[in-house]
């Protein structure tokens, strides 16, 4: 039995919390059924040297999981004591959103992405990617607001989910128990036209086969769907700019 007695193609209760920070330039709280992520944008008004006078942004992110987000007490990581996973997950959430970002239209201006584990329960990396492209969207919105730049730079909504194979069936959206006994599992990360971003496959016990792979990609294609559907209805009651923006070529 899954929990929440969902079917194999059926993703945990999803949630959004946006505006949750007072100070951020665009925050909100996913809760992907125990697991509970504060994604938080920040713009700052400058680029990395590598961008220097060349008129284009830059868009990264932090990771991080607080000391009580898992049942044995996770030790907060700082400078060199951070984790090559941590390290993965932050490049993993900031290629992802500068895949659908213009950074042209963003000008050299930086926006970080803070990502913020709360409660984890398997999922925390695509709960990341999904949050994240909300607290993108709203601070890019603010900026839009305040004629700091010309359209929206967001080309696209990025959407992510778990996919994998657990005592032989394929299942979406692991939670900890079956992440932690699947013998293949995959995250994907999708936007609302159907595009794949990243896809990120492993066998944890033996070798897989294509028609396996494909097997989970439909999957994860369907759960990324229902997923964007949710940022869609987020950022439509906060402007009804975002309506229309999956429609720029």
């Amino acid at each position: 039995m899954r929990s929440y007695n969902r079917k194999a193609d059926q993703l945990r209760p999803l949630r959004f919390k946006p505006d949750l920070l007072d100070f951020s330039d665009g925050s909100v709280q996913i809760e992907l059924g125990k697991t509970k992520v504060i994604a938080s944008a920040t713009i700052e008004e400058n680029v990395p040297l590598f961008l220097k006078g060349k008129g284009s942004g830059w868009i990264t992110a932090e990771y991080s999981m607080l000391p009580c987000s898992t049942e044995i007490r996770t030790r907060r990581e700082r400078g060199a004591r951070i984790s090559g996973r941590t390290k993965e997950i932050q490049r993993l959430i900031g290629r992802s959103l500068r895949a659908v970002t213009d950074l042209k239209t963003l000008g050299e201006r930086t926006i970080i992405i803070d990502c913020d584990v709360i409660q984890a329960d398997g999922g925390t990396r695509t709960a990341s990617v999904t949050a994240g492209c909300i607290s993108l969207a709203l601070a890019l919105k603010k900026l839009l607001d305040e004629n700091q730049i010309e359209q929206m730079p967001l080309k696209n909504l990025a959407g992510a989910v778990s996919v994998g194979v657990v005592n032989g069936e394929c299942l979406l959206d692991l939670d900890y128990m079956e992440d932690s006994n699947a013998s293949l599992d995959m995250n994907v990360i999708g936007t609302d036209t159907g595009h794949f971003v990243e896809i990120q496959a492993s066998a944890e016990k033996s070798p897989f086969v294509k028609k396996k792979f494909n097997e989970l990609l439909d999957m994860a294609e369907k759960g990324i769907t229902e997923i964007v559907q949710y940022q869609k209805e987020i950022l439509k009651n906060k402007s009804p700019l975002f309506i229309a923006y999956n429609h720029r070529e």
